[in-house]
């Protein structure tokens, strides 16, 4: 492991705002996010699969009056996100280090007000279909986790994620579903503030279309098959 790798990590177990093992709020935070990290009763927006956390940090700054939460297991990668929120005073931050399969470990029924899924792996090949962050299981947890209404954005390049995505987001008690193959031609740009992951300003670099979803999410959980 590089010195760098070391020097982040060692970073992260003295940061407050990232939750990972080892620390209290590991084992605590689960339906307390407002009282024991954020300390107020604002509304709480996830990133899954944050990486860096551009989107958390970006809105982050945009909008103080909301706490936001970037998920994510490669520690190195939170590092920057933490370390930036540290320098711009955003107490309204934080980074949780788990296996997003686990969320529902980390945080409570209902607790969440809007979740972004922003560029993850499209796992292309069949037998890792349950791998995808939009397969059933995950809207599942996912639908658990989010308020009555609550939002879910979903963003990819991938034409063949985003169409496995609409196919089988309708299959749950969504409504106001949007969605574009084109992010950049649609008139829902401007819902993303400017906001790129280093992914999305090379893949718009290098051509490639930009698919975006949104909807809300009903109270009652679908009848669909176990999993």
């Amino acid at each position: 492991m590089s010195r760098n790798k070391l020097d982040r990590f060692a970073d992260n177990a003295q940061a407050r705002n990232v939750i990972q093992e080892g620390k209290s709020l590991y084992t605590q935070v689960k339906g307390k996010w407002r009282e024991l990290y954020f300390n107020n009763d604002n509304p709480i927006v996830l990133e899954l699969g944050c990486g860096r956390g551009e989107y958390t940090i970006g809105l982050a700054s945009l909008f103080p009056d909301k706490n936001f939460i970037g998920v994510d297991i490669k520690g190195s990668r939170i590092w920057k996100g933490s370390q930036e929120a540290i320098r711009e005073g955003m107490d309204h931050v934080a980074f949780l280090r788990i296996h997003i399969q686990n969320l529902d470990v980390f945080v409570g029924e209902n607790e969440v007000d809007e979740i972004w899924v922003t560029f993850p792996d499209p796992r292309p090949r069949d037998r890792d279909e349950k791998r995808r962050l939009t397969h059933p299981r995950f809207l599942k947890m996912y639908q658990k986790l989010l308020k009555p209404n609550g939002i879910l954005h979903f963003k990819t390049d991938n034409t063949p994620l985003y169409e496995y995505t609409l196919e089988v987001i309708q299959q749950f008690p969504v409504e106001d579903l949007v969605h574009t193959a084109d992010l950049y031609a649609s008139t829902y740009l401007p819902e993303h503030f400017g906001i790129q992951t280093r992914y999305e300003r090379r893949f718009v670099q290098e051509g490639f279309k930009i698919k975006y979803m949104r909807c809300r999410w009903n109270v009652e959980v679908p009848n669909l098959p176990t999993l």
